[in-house]
């Protein structure tokens, strides 16, 4: 297959396969005589790999890491592993510092119900983001 008709098939652009393959996510294409990018099945395998792995929150660097584990013999698995379970104990930071944020702006926008614009002084650029000492 053709740079096109890999990424026709995968639903990505060209310039997607080229950037993986830049990356070292996806090994260098035989060339054809002509030489264009001559690509055998296996790389569709590939595509779908790196794509499902972004969606679960992976980083390329990160599914380098793993590729790089099965290029050498070596099963991923416990890596992966690894990975995902870093990645769920970010995730569940951030929803945490998500909920803190929810609590201060619920709060800014509660004082700002009960506060009067008229009562905000030159001195101050917004009395609810920042009110008065």
């Amino acid at each position: 297959m053709r740079i096109g008709e890999v990424a026709a098939a995968a639903d990505v652009p060209t310039q997607t396969v080229r950037f993986y393959e830049r990356r070292g996510l996806l090994p260098p294409p035989q060339r054809g005589t002509n030489g264009y990018r001559e690509y055998d099945a296996s790389i569709l395998a590939r595509l779908a790999f790196i794509r499902s792995g972004q969606a679960a929150g992976l980083t390329l660097v990160e599914l380098a890491s793993i590729l790089d584990l099965r290029r050498d013999g070596a099963v991923p698995c416990e890596h992966v592993h690894s990975l995902l379970l870093a990645k769920l104990d970010d995730i569940r930071e951030r929803q945490r510092e998500l909920a803190d944020l929810e609590t201060e702006i619920e709060g800014l926008i509660s004082r700002s119900d009960r506060l009067d614009p008229a009562d905000c002084s030159d001195g101050q650029v917004c009395h609810i983001i920042a009110p008065n000492a």
